[in-house]
């Protein structure tokens, strides 16, 4: 990955910026339900396309010990069925409508989404609130979701290259607070002890109306939206507010370094990353266009220097949040992190003081206007990419709502971005992306367990 995907997608948008980037702007409508469900509405008659993205406040990082991977697990559970859709149906209603959909999770949200025709505005709204309002969750629903989950985590983790070290050691290595270093998965232990009771309370508490952002986006009228909202969801019970988890870190004065056998990986890899500034802070910023230079497009400094030029990095992906989080849904506390698969010719602490030489530099001599200007135009072109999607401007709304409460952030971080100077991102350097504050997670090829890694 050249370009960070979370840059690409935040810096997207419908057509190429012709004056200061101040004028950047998504329109958008918010307002909130009685029971508290905050809807965002962005109307673009463009093209007869509809996006519908529900963003409920819970991720991994709201899971309690003892009870990993719940918020993972709901986010097949959604699909299992409510009062009125069988299970099956969701993907049944959507698609033979012309549409697609999706869930995710992530640490701080989990989120579901539809794409429709513009006059199924209203099959995507009953979909999301017959869940809301009714998910079945019984023994048996349970049990399958259980295996499923604990089959995708065989499947896509612990029998694939480089990932298993990613999602379960390297939380661990960089953050000290359990709610920030728990696998974002969760444990075959903690799924198979999850009762029915214990799912059915973690659903009231997080899948209720006031703990969720409803976004619409796309070619609808105003009124007709707000009718269907208000109809869907506006009698659904709102809950007691959630607790929140704390998630400060612990002080640390420097960082650590681990090394982890994989069975799997053919190459030796390298996880290297920093403890961030705050969010929307400057330094966030500067941090932000500082991964730019690095490792945005064919002409970034990792990419001539270490790949073409050392020849020693194979591929490489970078960014703020990497690998859990991205630049527009990074939340306190973050990092900047990157990983490199390297040439076994080389040693890792040479590619550890390789990237570490290029960050150097920056922090010493800046980067030229020529170089910046290149970046900022590699950003420009993400953002003609981006937002032509509908899908893509729903999420960003709902997301900046839900971790600021004020999707105009979109809009501000845009212009605060491409304002960052030279000197800023040398100060952020210099502060931030040090020898002494980095973690380091050497990936090393191994022979295969004995019983052939599998669980």
């Amino acid at each position: 990955m050249r370009i960070p995907a979370a840059i690409a997608l935040l810096f997207g948008a419908a057509a190429i910026l012709t004056a200061a980037e101040s004028d950047f702007h998504i329109p958008f409508e918010k307002y909130t339900l009685k029971n508290g469900m905050r809807v965002v509405l962005s109307r673009d008659n463009a093209v007869p396309v509809i996006a519908v993205y529900l963003i409920y406040d819970v991720g991994a990082r709201s899971e309690e010990m003892g009870r990993t991977g719940f918020a993972h697990l709901f986010e097949h559970m959604m699909f299992e069925g409510s009062a009125n859709v069988k299970k099956g149906e969701h993907f049944k209603y959507v698609q033979s409508n012309g549409g697609t959909m999706n869930g995710s999770t992530h640490p701080d949200y989990t989120d579901f989404y539809e794409t429709l025709p513009s006059n199924k505005l209203g099959l995507a709204l009953w979909l999301e609130s017959d869940r809301m309002r009714s998910l079945a969750i019984t023994p048996e629903n349970l049990k399958n979701q259980q295996e499923a989950v604990k089959q995708e985590k065989r499947l896509s983790f612990d029998n694939q290259a480089y990932n298993t070290a990613i999602f379960d050691s390297w939380p661990a290595l960089i953050y000290g607070n359990f709610q920030n270093s728990h696998s974002l998965i969760g444990s075959f232990e903690d799924l198979n002890a999850a009762s029915v009771d214990d799912v059915a309370k973690f659903f009231r508490t997080y899948y209720a109306p006031n703990n969720a952002v409803l976004t619409i986006a796309g070619d609808f009228q105003v009124a007709d939206a707000k009718k269907m909202v208000e109809q869907y969801f506006g009698d659904i019970p709102s809950q007691p507010a959630a607790k929140r988890p704390d998630l400060t870190e612990p002080a640390r004065t420097e960082g650590k370094t681990e090394t982890v056998p994989d069975p799997h990986a053919r190459v030796p890899g390298i996880v290297i990353g920093w403890p961030a500034a705050k969010r929307h802070s400057q330094e966030w910023y500067a941090l932000g266009m500082l991964d730019a230079v690095l490792t945005g497009g064919e002409s970034c400094r990792i990419q001539l220097d270490l790949v073409k030029g050392k020849q020693s990095v194979i591929q490489f992906q970078a960014g703020l949040g990497w690998p859990f989080e991205s630049f527009n849904d990074f939340k306190d506390p973050g990092l900047y992190g990157a990983f490199l698969l390297y040439k076994p010719t080389f040693q890792a602490q040479q590619i550890v003081d390789q990237v570490q030489e290029e960050i150097d530099r920056i922090a010493k001599d800046g980067v030229d206007d020529k170089e910046l200007n290149r970046v900022k135009s590699v950003l420009r072109f993400g953002k003609v990419t981006g937002l032509q999607s509908s899908m893509e401007r729903a999420k960003l709304l709902g997301q900046y709502e839900l971790l600021d409460g004020k999707p105009e952030m979109v809009d501000q971080d845009f212009t605060n971005l491409f304002t960052v100077t030279s000197e800023q991102m040398q100060a952020a350097a210099k502060k931030y992306l040090t020898a002494a504050r980095r973690d380091v997670m050497v990936i090393q090829p191994a022979p295969p367990a004995p019983n052939g890694g599998n669980k």
